[in-house]
């Protein structure tokens, strides 16, 4: 079977895995460290010794990024030496991520950024320095930067400088792989783009149209629209049609959704900081197949799998795409029909990284797009990943600081029983008690009530099952005629 065809199957939602909590760690299912469409995904990795100059390949003429090799920037304010470090290592990784070689690394104390440059005027000729003597064509700076900071800062080091969030909008349109996954990153692109849009040269100023004038030739004489504006309104145009299909993608969704919930399945969502093990902990709970990679951002579209708890209740769980510090707010926006499968679950597992030099900064930062989405009300589980390689000393200091917290490794297995045990506690319980005698023509019933609800005592007598459960108000309404005092 090829890869594409594997991940094909992994992405189909009719498989039901069992979560029994007497397996043992080792006899979870073991594809932790690979994902179905691993080779798929390294197929996309750049490739050095492409051109990096500007040019203008599009009729929207804008910056073509083709990083190679690069040179960090970074701005940071005063008494946080740590938390600058490991921002410059997560850009860092980031950068690599997207395929780059980083050649060095710069950093800056001061107050803000330098609202010309975003640099001093000496770190400016530091950084140009340091490009010259490395052989960097690209310069990544760790913040949003506007228009006149990027322009003023490419004069200065005479490469292409670009800033954090193109970066990461940069990987997510390697990573994308879903319909819908490209049409959100591409209305990501363009809502950052827009007001950035400028010309090489004078080749956005050339005018067109209008109906006089002296000079230009046929056609072109006259006051008409310069080519910028021809452009910007091109990106506005594809911007309102790439709205209106994402549109009709979420409502597809919606509707799936509203199908569980009519059929009173709880969802569950894994959500968390990017590479915190989301996707490795699906595939050892479910056999999921999905991609598992030591990279940023390596799930972009979410996959949904049911599973059923120890005692045979059906529930769901959904892999989303994973959050990180500063957030490009372009991508929560194009993204949030995606992350309403967070908002929308009934228990979210917040998968933390506990090897990660700053893991209360992760919780954090996750914790500030769910209160993006609206979804800082849902009921929440910390599960601490990566335990057999964190510091005893951090896991016992979140462990304190958090209310709910489960230690697990997706890679050992170290903690899953004890993991599906809170699922098995915490996923919502059917709310409705209901005494029932089910003839034994009405199989389906009784199979429903085992799947939907849950069962306290069960009989068979002579006229058909005795059951007493708790289920949904949908399947409690269809049990009526069969209610017994």
């Amino acid at each position: 079977m090829t890869s594409a065809a594997r991940a094909s199957a992994a992405s189909s939602s009719d498989a039901t895995v069992r979560l029994d909590d007497s397996l043992l760690p080792d006899e979870f299912h073991d594809i932790e460290g690979e994902g179905f469409d691993l080779e798929q995904r390294q197929g996309l990795r750049r490739v050095a010794g492409i051109r990096t100059d500007l040019e203008d390949v599009t009729e929207v003429e804008y910056r073509q990024l083709r990083l190679e090799r690069v040179v960090l920037m970074g701005v940071y304010g005063y008494g946080d030496a740590i938390g600058a470090e490991n921002s410059l290592k997560e850009l860092q990784a980031l950068a690599e991520t997207a395929g780059c070689e980083v050649l060095e690394g710069l950093a800056q104390r001061r107050e803000k950024p330098d609202p010309k440059t975003y640099v001093g005027s000496g770190k400016a000729k530091e950084l140009r320095d340091a490009v010259l003597s490395s052989g960097a064509d690209t310069v990544i700076c760790d913040g949003e930067l506007t228009p006149g900071q990027l322009r003023a800062l490419e004069e200065i080091v005479k490469v292409k400088v670009i800033d954090r969030t193109w970066l990461i909008l940069d990987i997510f349109a390697q990573h994308a792989t879903s319909r819908e996954g490209k049409a959100q990153v591409e209305l990501a692109q363009m809502t950052y783009m827009l007001p950035r849009l400028r010309g090489w040269g004078e080749s956005l100023s050339r005018q067109g149209g209008g109906a006089g004038g002296s000079s230009g030739g046929v056609g072109t004489r006259g006051p008409g629209e310069t080519k910028i504006e021809t452009d910007r309104r091109r990106i506005r145009n594809r911007k309102a049609k790439l709205a209106g299909e994402i549109k009709l993608m979420k409502t597809a969704r919606d509707t799936k959704r509203q199908e569980r919930e009519r059929n009173a399945v709880p969802s569950v969502a894994i959500a968390g900081y990017t590479n915190a093990g989301k996707s490795s902990l699906l595939n050892r709970l479910t056999g999921a197949g999905v991609l598992v990679e030591n990279a940023l951002f390596a799930t972009l579209d979410p996959t949904v799998r049911k599973a059923v708890t120890p005692t045979g209740r059906d529930f769901t769980l959904t892999d989303t795409v994973g959050f990180v510090r500063l957030l490009p707010h372009q991508l929560v926006e194009a993204f949030r029909s995606t992350l309403e499968e967070v908002a929308g679950a009934d228990l979210i597992l917040h998968v933390v990284d506990g090897s990660h030099p700053d893991p209360e900064g992760q919780l954090a930062a996750v914790r500030a797009v769910f209160a993006d989405i609206d979804a800082h009300h849902i009921p929440e589980i910390v599960v601490i990943n990566k335990c057999d390689l964190a510091d005893p000393l951090v896991l016992g200091r979140l462990a304190r600081r958090e209310k709910h917290v489960v230690q697990v490794s997706a890679l050992t297995g170290e903690g899953l029983p004890q993991l599906l045990q809170v699922l098995e506690d915490e996923v919502p319980h059917p709310d409705m008690l209901v005494h029932v005698v089910l003839p034994y023509s009405h199989g389906g019933l009784v199979s429903r009530i085992h799947s939907e609800g849950e069962v306290l005592t069960e009989e068979h007598g002579e006229t058909g099952t005795e059951m007493t459960a708790r289920v949904g108000a949908q399947l409690a309404s269809e049990l009526n005629e069969y209610l017994v005092a």
